[in-house]
């Protein structure tokens, strides 16, 4: 009776046991299972803030920026039209000139006193002929002898005119006015004749010469006018007009030499810089323009986003003219069309958008 008492007291240790190691091994394989797994949340929806622009007709114009070369307006050389030696400068480099002022004396000492001989030559002869002529009167002479003496009156007369012309020529005077850019000799020096004195330029005007390409010069005229940027003034633009088209162009670059004009009142822009030309090939009245930035070039396709019904849909679009920071759109948009033109290079095809 012992024995079998004690054998189910075993025997139910033993189930029990194994029924607690059982337990342990469950608890445990839940604890590991539920701390692998995060919990799971409702999916949303991603939505990018984007800012629109309605697309409507708008005018734009077809331009071509080019660049060109200042020169002045007029730039003389001014040559000496006598040999001899430099006596005088009457300017220095800078100066301002006027029409017909004298700048520089050229061996005006010598052809002075010559110009002085021919002079006193000729009121000789003057003063002979009047005698001479009473004479006449007088039956004293006879008319010959008048003759002779008007004659050499003539001579005197043509010899005065050719010393006051020498004269004139040592006289250096300018043609046109303007400023002295270059002064290239000193006083003192011997000339020849032709050798260059002094440069002289005018700048009161501006001309810009600009080698336009064939395809664009065909939209081009003379008095057609355009604006004019000048690298040293950036920000700023200035008037022009087209003053000439050559009618003849380049046969190596295919490009015709055309001239703008502006005015420079100031003078502060100068020959040698700078500048580029905006010519107006065209004008299309009713475009659908577009600001460049929201145009995206994905492997060769152009692209914008245009917001419908809260979603973000791409459009492939073809491009025409540029116009500085705006680019007309030839087809791929309508008017009406919400363009995305801030966040659109934060969606794609379907995402869902908030209009700010």
């Amino acid at each position: 009776m012992q024995k079998t008492t004690y054998f189910l007291i075993s025997f139910c240790r033993l189930v029990l046991l194994v029924l607690l190691t059982l337990v342990g091994v469950a608890l445990l394989f839940g604890c590991s299972s539920s701390s692998g797994e995060e919990p799971q949340e409702a999916s949303v929806p991603r939505r990018v803030n984007v800012v629109i622009q309605e697309i409507v007709p708008q005018e734009i114009r077809d331009v071509v920026l080019l660049p060109g070369s200042a020169e002045p307006w007029l730039s003389v050389d001014l040559a000496a039209e006598t040999a001899g030696r430099v006596e005088k400068l009457s300017v220095r480099e800078g100066d301002h000139v006027r029409v017909g002022q004298v700048i520089a004396q050229i061996d005006v000492t010598a052809l002075g006193a010559g110009m002085a001989r021919a002079r006193s030559a000729f009121e000789l002869f003057e003063d002979q002929l009047r005698r001479r002529e009473r004479l006449f009167l007088e039956q004293i002479i006879h008319e010959e002898e008048l003759d002779q003496i008007r004659s050499e009156k003539v001579q005197a007369r043509e010899a005065l005119r050719q010393a006051e012309i020498e004269y004139d020529r040592g006289l250096l005077r300018a043609p046109s006015p303007g400023r002295v850019n270059t002064k290239l000799v000193e006083v003192g020096e011997f000339v020849d004749r032709g050798q260059v004195v002094i440069e002289l330029v005018n700048i009161d005007k501006i001309k810009v010469q600009v080698q336009v390409p064939e395809m664009d010069v065909r939209f081009l005229e003379v008095g057609q006018p355009v604006l004019v940027m000048v690298d040293a003034f950036q920000g700023q633009e200035f008037q022009g007009v087209i003053d000439f088209i050559a009618f003849r162009g380049d046969p190596a670059t295919k490009t015709f030499r055309t001239q703008v004009v502006m005015d420079n009142p100031e003078g502060k822009i100068r020959p040698g810089m700078i500048a580029r030309v905006l010519f107006l090939r065209r004008t299309i009245p009713d475009a659908l323009a577009i600001p460049l930035p929201s145009l995206i070039d994905r492997g060769g396709e152009r692209l914008v986003y245009v917001e419908e019904d809260g979603l973000a849909r791409a459009r492939q679009v073809e491009i025409g003219v540029i116009e500085r920071d705006r680019i007309q759109i030839i087809n791929g948009l309508h008017p009406g069309d919400r363009l995305i033109v801030a966040g659109h290079r934060e969606v794609d095809e379907g995402t869902a958008v908030v209009v700010r």
